[in-house]
């Protein structure tokens, strides 16, 4: 199945694209299951708007796709989420900056995910760097994100707005039999995401690879929620 949990519309200022052109180009590209994850700090104050405007767009054409709409949750001072019944509007959150010193989370992403209530995913991060860090064991770190529900993001992105720069991580963990076996034993769900900002970038070969490889390693992908 191919899917992609992480996408941004012009809702969000970064980026670009029309949401209906975008879910018109994501079923033309053969995307079977799609999230929409607007960043928090640019919907601020609209969040009803955005999510009844995506609510519209699901029901319109969910006999060509399945859409979710989800939010982006950035962690960092000034840019964090205030309101936690913000939340409640969307099917899932992903969380940013978790492995940054200047997060407001602080390294306590299980407080913070307890806060959001909805299932949550972690956006873009070296998860093996940061438990290494933070001086936990991955296997028993990660066995508690598989636990609490909690999902790790491979970020295929390769895009002008980024630099055309590739999460490492990624590259690294599909690379990496240990890896793969510590996500194994623990269950964790993984998910792939392109974060586009521009559908002139987007690379459905680089979605499709993440997926089929998950599906060849015999780990969990989150497709639904």
């Amino acid at each position: 199945m191919i899917t992609d949990l992480h996408a941004h519309t012009n809702f969000s200022k970064d980026a670009a694209d029309d949401p209906e052109e975008l879910i018109k180009r994501m079923i033309a590209e053969g995307v079977e299951v799609f999230g929409i994850t607007d960043h928090n700090h640019w919907i601020k104050g609209g969040e009803k708007e955005h999510a009844a405007y995506m609510r519209a767009l699901i029901e319109k054409y969910k006999d060509k796709i399945k859409i979710y709409c989800g939010i982006e949750l950035s962690t960092l001072p000034g840019w964090e989420l205030l309101d936690f019944s913000v939340p409640k509007l969307y099917d899932y959150a992903l969380i940013e900056h978790l492995d940054l010193d200047q997060s407001i989370m602080h390294g306590d992403l299980f407080s913070y995910v307890d806060k959001v209530g909805i299932p949550c995913g972690i956006a873009h991060t070296d998860l093996f760097a940061f438990t290494e860090k933070i001086g936990i064991p991955a296997e028993a770190y990660l066995k508690k994100l598989a636990d609490r529900g909690i999902f790790w993001e491979m970020n295929v992105n390769y895009d002008s707005v980024h630099g055309y720069r590739e999460h490492e991580y990624v590259k690294r963990f599909f690379d990496s039999p240990e890896e793969q076996d510590v996500v194994r034993k623990t269950g964790l769900y993984l998910s792939v995401g392109f974060d586009g900002h521009r559908m002139k970038d987007y690379d459905i070969n680089r979605v499709k690879f993440a997926c089929e490889k998950i599906k060849e390693l015999g780990l969990n992908q989150k497709t639904e929620f």
